[in-house]
Formats: C-alpha cells, structure tokens, sequence
C-alpha cells in the first residue's frame, strides 16, 4: 500500500544512521520549534524555503516525538505542503496525507525487526510508545 513511504523512510534512516525524528529533522535542516499551541499537537511549514515543524510544548516526551515523526513524514514525503494543524483530540485522520504522515511516523518508530515476547499490535505500540489509534497503520 504504501511501500514507497518505506522506501524513502528506510533511505534516510540508512543515510542518517538514526530513526530518532529530532536528529533526522536536524539533519535534513529542519528548524523544530517547541510552542506554546494550546490544544494543537504540531505542525509543519515553509517560511522562504527555510522548513520549520512546531510542536506544543505542553504536551509530555513521548508525543512530542511522535509528532515531530508524523511532521517530519509531511516534510519528507510532502515538502511543498503547509499541512493543516493536527486536531488536539486526536491523531487520526481521514485525509490522504495525513494518514501518509501517520504510516510514516508509525513506522520511523517500529522497526520491522521482531520483539521478543510483544505479541499484539496493541503491545508492539506500546512497546515503542506509539499512539494506540496508529494501529490501523502496523
């Protein structure tokens, strides 16, 4: 289905050496911004070519990471887009590339090596501290 997205994830995580968003963000020269954005999880933009991925600074660690994942997959795979805020309700969304940025951002933090004794999709999100409603995406 979206085995172009893997193709482009796997690239720049071999390039890089890492699949920690805010390294990959800071090496493809991406500023991140941490902000106040009341009930927006993030988003991503261009300002005169320079890109820039905000994120709520409210929020704790693990989903200030995911959504710099989710922004940096819009900047990878949709570099020329001003995505639309991320509704602080919830992570999902029907739109196209948002559930691109989604796939991409699930998968930056699930290998497709195994984990010894994680079972369920629900324990392998877990596991990586991925949003349960990304699970439509392993």
């Amino acid at each position: 289905m979206y085995e172009w997205i893997f193709d482009k994830q796997e690239a720049l995580i071999k390039k890089h050496g890492t699949r920690d968003p805010f390294e990959l963000a800071s090496a493809l020269g991406i500023i991140v911004l941490f902000e106040e954005l009341k009930n927006i999880y993030g988003f991503y933009n261009t300002v005169c070519q320079i890109k820039f991925i905000h994120i709520n600074a409210s929020m704790e660690y693990e989903e200030q990471r995911f959504t710099c994942s989710h922004e940096l997959g819009h900047a990878v795979l949709h570099p020329d887009l001003n995505t639309p805020f991320l509704n602080a309700h919830t992570l999902f969304s029907e739109s196209k590339i948002e559930a691109q940025a989604n796939f991409f951002a699930t998968h930056l933090h699930i290998p497709k090596e195994k984990v010894d004794g994680v079972t369920t999709k629900q324990a392998l999100l877990n596991y990586y501290g991925v949003p349960a409603q990304m699970e439509r995406f392993i």
